[in-house]
């Protein structure tokens, strides 16, 4: 099986210490989600194999990630990149859109997944656009453990930088990810967008790190960041 960076993370992430936090998040009313390395592999696990197995989602196809910098859009980025996709931030034509407003797709999204963003939320609330997929619904029902149909191409595009410069899958960890230090336990802000977020993360777990993710209304007090042994950026 060829392998690229994205693989190897999720292989990573799952192995040695995967029961210590690498996903923390913050959200409105008081919402705390920790995720541990195997947990999230899990979730990027079952999320790969709804696309692969659901939606007959291949390599070199695109992902459209109409969402905000939330734990659910970063465990989607991943699962699209370990499929060798093409992760697509602005909106541009795709074969899948994932989105937390789905009446809001229009026909160059291709297939559509709505996203609820409550932690605990079994279902969409509320009725759903005919040929939406709910993905708080579906994606607990698919396998923890992911084996690609088809082995993705290294030298495909990853993304496309919010400063147009393209990224290969080969390159995404090197080339996207941001420079953190060993084991940095990294405060990324929710406000700054997903493009951040992703690269930020990145750069922390490539280096045995963790990230916790804050939510704009969620204040940054001194008791949060001792807490959360916050103690790099």
């Amino acid at each position: 099986m060829t392998s690229i960076p994205a693989i190897t993370l999720m292989r990573n992430l799952r192995s040695g210490n995967s029961t210590a936090p690498r996903l923390t998040w913050y959200g409105p009313d008081s919402e705390r989600v920790e995720l541990s390395g195997r947990v999230l592999d899990n979730w990027v696990a079952k999320t790969s194999n709804l696309l692969q197995d659901e939606l007959d989602a291949e390599p070199g196809m695109r992902l459209g990630l109409a969402l905000p910098a939330h734990w659910k859009a970063l465990v989607w980025a991943l699962a699209s990149w370990q499929l060798g996709l093409e992760a697509v931030f602005d909106g541009g034509p795709a074969d899948f859109t994932v989105t937390a407003a789905p009446g809001e797709a229009t026909s160059g999204h291709g297939a559509v997944i709505a996203v609820a963003l409550p932690a605990l939320a079994m279902r969409w609330p509320g009725e759903l656009p005919g040929g939406c997929i709910d993905y708080a619904a579906e994606v607990r029902s698919h396998a923890d453990v992911f084996m690609p149909h088809t082995d993705p191409d290294p030298s495909a595009r990853a993304l496309l930088t919010g400063d147009g410069r393209p990224v290969e899958h080969k390159d995404l960890l090197t080339d996207f990810g941001a420079s953190h230090g060993e084991g940095v336990r990294l405060h990324i802000p929710a406000g700054n967008g997903l493009e951040s977020a992703l690269s930020n993360a990145l750069g922390a777990w490539q280096h045995g790190g963790s990230v916790v993710l804050t939510h704009p209304d969620v204040e940054l007090t001194d008791k949060l960041l001792a807490d959360e042994r916050i103690h790099g950026s």
